[in-house]
C-alpha cells in the first residue's frame, strides 16, 4: 500500500493511493497514518479494505508528511563511502547516529524556508525507514519485521550552523522545513528489496545525486537493530538512512541553495518530492 496524509498543515488526514494513482480517504477506517496504526496487524486490516470502496478525494489537496505523530526523527551519516570520499571523511566502522527535531518536518512539496542567517543551505536525499512495531535490543532478523515500510526523506542541511559553529551536527540539522517526508508510506511488503532502489536529486533541473541504495555501508534493518541497543524504536519513528554523494558541499566549488531555486528529488517506487527554496523570514 501507498499510505500518505493530505490537507493543511495540522489538518491533515489518513489517505491511500490507489492501484490506478487516485487518491482515496481513510477516515472512516483509521484515525491517522501514526503510531499503533502502523502495526502489521493494522496494515494487514487496511490492505484488506476494497480501495474502490473508499471515498475519492477530489482536487489537488497539499500533501502532508506522510507519518504523523513521530516520536524520533532519527539520522545516520556517512553511510555512502563515496559520500565519505566526497566530505574528506572515512568510513565509519559504527553507524554515525544524529537526531533531527520533529519540528523540521513538513511534505513533500512544501518550501524550505531558508534559516536567517544562512549561507550554506544544502540538499540531501535519504531513504527513510518507518517503524511499526516497538524495537528494543531486536537482532537484524528480527529488526526487519519492525519496519512498517519506506519513504522518501530530505534531509536539508545548513553546513556552516552544522559544521562551524561548534558543538555536534544537530543545530544546522533541525530547523524548519529542513524534514520534507513523502509523498507517501510505501508499506514493507511492497518493497522487494530496500537494497536495491534508485535515489537522486536535481537543483533547477540539473542532476547532482544519481546512486542506488545497493550502495549503503549499513542496511535498513543493520540500523534498526543497532539503534535498537542505545533506545527504544517506538512505531511511527522515522529513521533517515544518509545519503549518496552529490551533495552542495561536495561540489568543486561548492554550490548552496538559494531562494526561488526548485530542487526534485525522487527514490525508484517511493514517489518523487519538489520543493521550492523560500527567502528568510522577516
Amino acid at each position: 500500500m501507498k499510505l500518505l496524509r493530505y490537507g493543511e498543515p495540522g489538518q491533515e488526514r489518513p489517505g491511500l493511493l490507489d492501484a490506478r494513482g487516485l487518491l482515496r480517504d481513510l477516515s472512516d477506517r483509521i484515525g491517522d497514518i501514526a503510531g499503533a496504526a502502523l502495526s502489521d496487524v493494522e496494515l494487514t486490516r487496511l490492505r484488506a479494505v476494497d480501495s474502490e470502496s473508499l471515498p475519492l478525494v477530489p482536487g489537488q489537496p497539499r500533501l502532508g508528511p506522510c507519518v504523523g505523530q513521530v516520536g524520533k526523527f532519527i539520522c545516520i551519516g556517512l553511510n555512502y563511502a563515496d559520500h565519505c570520499a566526497e566530505t574528506g571523511q572515512a568510513v565509519p566502522d559504527e553507524p554515525v547516529v544524529f537526531m533531527k527535531a520533529t519540528s523540521a518536518i513538513c511534505g513533500p512539496d512544501d518550501g524550505i524556508l531558508t534559516p536567517r542567517g544562512s549561507k550554506k543551505l544544502d540538499w540531501e536525499v535519504e531513504l527513510g525507514v518507518v517503524i511499526g512495531r516497538q524495537a528494543r535490543y531486536v537482532s537484524e532478523e528480527a529488526a526487519e519485521r519492525c519496519i512498517a515500510g519506506y519513504c522518501v526523506v530530505h534531509d536539508v542541511s545548513e553546513r556552516e550552523f552544522q559544521l562551524e559553529r561548534g558543538g555536534q551536527w544537530d543545530k544546522g540539522k533541525g530547523c524548519d522545513t529542513f524534514g520534507p517526508i513523502g509523498p507517501w508510506l510505501v508499506t514493507r511488503d511492497e518493497v522487494d528489496n530496500p537494497l536495491e532502489l534508485g535515489i537522486w536529486l536535481e537543483v533547477n533541473d540539473r542532476r547532482y545525486q544519481q546512486s542506488n541504495t545497493r550502495n549503503m555501508v549499513f542496511s535498513p534493518r543493520q540500523l534498526v537493530a543497532y539503534l535498537s541497543q542505545f533506545m527504544s524504536l517506538q512505531p511511527g519513528d522515522i529513521i533517515s538512512t544518509g545519503t549518496p554523494p552529490g551533495v552542495g558541499l561536495g561540489q568543486k566549488p561548492p554550490v548552496y541553495l538559494k531562494p526561488g531555486d526548485q530542487v526534485r528529488l525522487g527514490i525508484d517506487g517511493l514517489g518523487e518530492q519538489r520543493q521550492t527554496v523560500l527567502p528568510p523570514l522577516e
